[in-house]
């Protein structure tokens, strides 16, 4: 199959796995240079609140899906082809609800090549959107002159604050963030998370240098995987997590989680997604 994504779509409403298209993750990491030895660990969840199929009798029923994989497996699928996949459950049975869940995560699994996590949740139990995401927001600092072309020589040392604590524990968060899809070139919006112990990172430094993703061009998981080694690069935290939140988009969002000693996500929602 080829990408989808900027494509014309027939939308199959029966069960289609083959839909599912895959991406290596080899060739971006290999241009960061951070392939041979993961530096990061981590998960990449995503929601789907677009979901339907019939049961055995023919009768529509009604889903949220969470969907976790794992950082370290050799591939990810395209977020279209994963919507294409989703609604091609529309019109097809299934005996029982666990039936619906076990074909999800055998194909999902396959298709990433590793064990990924599928949960099929009643509409009740997907969780409440998180009013806003831990620690301090970046966003009220003023930028003398922001660049909107990826400038990590903008992330830097605090050394007033270094003076007073050498090694500081924080969490940090912008809504301001967003990148372009690197096939259609449309806006992909998100909040984004670092959380770190180490030497302290200027915060204004550290939102130029986000808003400087504005049109920088590459898929969500790549993204959160490039501020990572950026930021290890250049302010060499003992401990570095980066969550990216990014908003829904055709009934799925997708949140990228990296971090050197977390490795499982927390599975926030936030109000845009």
């Amino acid at each position: 199959m080829d990408n989808p994504l900027g494509q014309p779509s027939h939308y199959a409403d029966t069960y289609q796995p083959d839909l599912l298209y895959r991406l290596e993750r080899g060739p971006a990491r290999d241009a960061r240079g951070i392939r041979e030895a993961l530096s990061f660990d981590g998960e990449d969840i995503w929601y789907g609140y677009e979901f339907s199929w019939l049961d055995g009798r023919g009768k529509p029923q009604v889903g949220g899906i969470r969907l976790r994989v794992p950082a370290t497996s050799p591939r990810m699928v395209e977020s279209k082809s994963v919507k294409l996949y989703l609604n091609s459950f529309a019109q097809s049975r299934f005996p029982a609800a666990q039936a619906v869940q076990d074909a999800l995560r055998k194909d999902l699994s396959d298709a990433v090549g590793a064990e990924a996590s599928v949960e099929l949740l009643e509409l009740g139990d997907l969780p409440p959107a998180a009013d806003t995401l831990p620690g301090s927001c970046i966003d009220d600092l003023e930028l003398a002159e922001p660049c909107y072309e990826r400038a990590p020589v903008l992330l830097r040392r605090d050394d007033a604050r270094m003076q007073q604590t050498p090694v500081v524990e924080e969490t940090l968060h912008s809504h301001l963030f967003r990148s372009l899809c690197p096939v259609t070139g449309q806006p992909d919006w998100a909040s984004m998370l670092i959380r770190y112990v180490g030497t302290p990172i200027d915060r204004q430094g550290l939102l130029g240098y986000l808003v400087s993703f504005r049109l920088h061009q590459a898929y969500h998981e790549a993204t959160v995987e490039q501020i990572f080694a950026d930021l290890k690069a250049r302010c060499e935290p003992q401990k570095l997590t980066v969550g990216g939140f990014f908003v829904r988009r055709g009934g799925v969002d997708i949140s990228p989680w990296r971090s050197d000693h977390e490795a499982t996500a927390p599975g926030w929602r936030l109000p845009r997604q």
